[in-house]
């Protein structure tokens, strides 16, 4: 560790221990209250409708994943949908154990007559020195392992080595680096040139066409993720699983729903489309298909909204009106059309534990390592079942190691820490200040950057409902508008999801007086910032003290966003106030059973238009979008609508139907 990292860490450490003892009791009163009942919507600001004067309705979504369809719009304005299953491969006929013998001959001797570059050799021995360099080329002929006698620790000069390498050998060698900053160098077999010939060659069907008529082999192949009730991370980790490649080489524009069925494009580089499409054979409630190449990759935010269908099951009136559903719903989308919905932060933003993540961000904003640990390792009355043995042992024994053995591999943000703990030293008061912030920065950077950000969409929320009580939705003088978007300078939030992506380089200014007389603004065009050193706050004093006094509670200032530790330290960004669904449609349909399905997914029209397309078996009632209504004493309520990227689906069904959307709330309390 360099001189400089360990300064930083020695600060932190001091920094955290200033604070008193009471302080630490407080922390620890709170971290008890907080982990009784489960959230609710106005534990997270989220408290405003914009259309009070019309009643909602009961009812329940997501009571089943197929009621609950998202499908991604690119920028282009596409919306995608699962069109095909990939293709039929031919089987491939195994290479004889006399032809694989004469391949690794030729590879070795190939490997043995090999020579770098002198000019490149020259420059790796300025580096690494003479005997190094030997051992690397014996590496290189051997298949053997090496580590450097030199350490580097200066990144310039270890990125530099690391470009060297690929280059003078081919990108035939792994490099990597140890955490004294030395060098560990293997042979990459994967990469090896007789394999990259191997992949050329499976390239072709059996009829020699390049690419089974997917056209020439470019940097990134796209492709379209169909998947069923999976988080776009599980789905993303299972393909890299069964590839053996990093998580980094897949890239996508947006995260989606675990809850429900989705489809959206994906793109990963340096795999062929034959292994991609072999994956079909083995994937559970995924499909890959819509293969194309292209010259570069999808990024965060590469996209223009998605598309819902949504089921609402049971709905029925509430309260006193003596308007009919029908009447109730119509007015209520014609609202919605019109003035929109608060775009809050959903709650999917909290988390599903009792504790929300936006509180243990407060902690990580404050340096307070020690209670964000507790925080999250806590037992709860929301948390994974499986998990709460391990974070009973942490709480009586503060043991690591046995609270590690008892806790799921599911549970990511947990086990990184325990196994850090577990390489830490314990004095008699327990484990260090610096051992806890250690501990945090082994969580993956974007778990670790999803509670700092929660606390931004928190105070967001927040303001936004005071801007709502305060003006409605009048423009007025200092409310904030988008000046200009320009290519992003700032990739920081690349790991993070699509309502944080750094896309765009935005700048926003407050509208004067003339500005609003002259009715070129209206509420659509007003945003928010969430808090950081990278914004502006409304001139409205109102609104910009009202930042102030949200975040005083909890002793931070809007104006001072900057940290010591660069994933904590938060640029901004600018949030649209309202947003407005488009293309809104409804339908009012009537079933029986709570387990009748009443939409059908992408793949199952897929599956049946092909069959009647082929003369094979199919089903009449999957050929479309809608299952045709069989009557009932039941009523469903169908949206069909678009939104923005960022924006919430539950947050516009909230504006709809005037229901609670938290997980105890009555819209998501999903009967099984």
């Amino acid at each position: 560790m360099s001189k400089t990292a360990v300064d930083a860490k020695r600060s932190l450490e001091e920094e955290s221990e200033n604070f008193s003892e009471a302080k630490r009791a407080r922390n620890e009163d709170s971290r008890k209250k907080l982990t009784g009942d489960g959230l609710r919507e106005r534990d997270v600001g989220i408290v405003r409708f914009l259309s009070d004067e019309i009643p909602g309705f009961s009812g329940q979504i997501k009571q089943r994943y197929t009621d609950f369809l998202v499908h991604e719009i690119n920028e282009q304005g596409e919306v995608i949908h699962l069109k095909d299953k990939g293709f039929k491969m031919p089987k491939k006929e195994r290479a004889s154990a006399e032809e694989n013998k004469v391949q690794q001959e030729i590879e070795s001797k190939r490997r043995l007559d090999f020579t770098v570059d002198p000019e490149l050799r020259q420059q790796l021995v300025d580096l690494l020195g003479e005997e190094d360099v030997k051992k690397i080329e014996e590496v290189y002929r051997t298949a053997q392992k090496m580590e450097t006698s030199r350490s580097f620790d200066e990144k310039n000069t270890r990125t530099s080595i690391h470009q060297l390498l690929r280059e003078a050998f081919d990108n035939e060698l792994e490099s990597v680096t140890t955490e004294e900053n030395t060098f560990k160098i293997a042979r990459s077999g994967r990469h090896s040139r007789v394999n990259r010939q191997t992949l050329v060659e499976r390239s072709k069907d059996a009829n020699g066409v390049e690419n089974w008529g997917y056209g020439p082999t470019k940097n990134f192949l796209h492709f379209t993720l169909y998947k069923e009730n999976k988080d776009t991370m599980d789905a993303v980790n299972l393909l890299t699983k069964f590839l053996r490649v990093p998580s980094r080489v897949v890239r996508f524009a947006g995260t989606k729903d675990r809850r429900g069925v989705t489809c959206q494009r994906l793109s990963i580089s340096h795999i062929g489309v034959d292994r991609l499409n072999a994956l079909n054979k083995t994937l559970k409630g995924m499909v890959l298909g819509g293969f194309k190449f292209e010259d570069t990759s999808l990024n965060l935010g590469d996209l223009k909204g998605n598309e819902f269908v949504i089921v609402i099951r049971d709905a029925k009136l509430t309260g006193e009106s003596q308007d009919t559903l029908e009447q109730i719903v119509e007015r209520g989308c014609e609202s919605l059309t019109e003035k929109g919905f608060v775009n809050y932060f959903g709650m999917q933003r909290f988390g599903t534990f009792s504790i929300s993540t936006h509180t243990i961000g407060k902690e990580l904003l404050s340096g307070h390592w020690e209670t964000a640990v507790e925080l999250i390792l806590s037992d709860q009355d929301n948390v994974l079942p499986k998990s709460r043995e391990a974070r009973q042992i942490w709480a009586e024994t503060k043991d690591p190691t046995q609270a590690l053995k008892k806790m799921p591999r599911q549970c990511i943000a947990e086990n990184a820490i325990l196994h850090s703990l577990t390489m830490q030293k314990k004095s008699e008061d327990g484990f260090s200040s610096n051992a806890y912030y250690t501990a945090v920065m082994k969580i993956p950077r974007n778990l670790r950057t999803m509670y700092v950000h929660a606390y931004q969409s928190y105070v967001w929320n927040t303001v936004a409902s005071k801007r709502i009580e305060l003006y409605g939705l009048q423009v007025t003088e200092g409310d904030l508008v988008i000046t200009e978007e320009l290519p992003s300078l700032n990739n920081q939030d690349d790991d993070f999801d699509e309502d944080l992506r750094d896309a765009k380089f935005v700048r926003a200014r407050p509208l004067t007086e003339e500005d609003v007389k002259s009715g070129n603004f209206s509420i659509a065009d007003v945003v928010l910032p969430t808090p950081g050193f990278d914004v502006v706050y409304p001139a409205n004093k109102a609104l910009s003290d009202y930042y102030v006094e949200v975040m005083a509670r909890d002793e931070m200032n809007p104006f001072d966003m900057k940290r010591k530790v660069r994933d904590f330290s938060l640029a901004g960004s600018y949030r649209h106030l309202v947003q407005k669904p488009t293309d809104l449609e409804y339908k009012i349909v009537k079933y029986s059973e709570d387990t009748q399905q009443l939409l059908n997914t992408d793949l199952e029209i897929l599956n049946n238009q092909k069959g009647k397309e082929n003369g094979q078996k199919f089903m009449k009632d999957k050929l479309d979008r809608f299952v045709p209504e069989k009557g009932g004493s039941k009523n469903a309520v169908i949206l069909k609508f678009q939104l923005g990227v960022s924006a919430y689906a539950t947050m516009a069904l909230r504006e709809l139907m005037k229901l609670e959307s938290s997980r105890r709330g009555d819209m998501c309390d999903v009967k099984v």
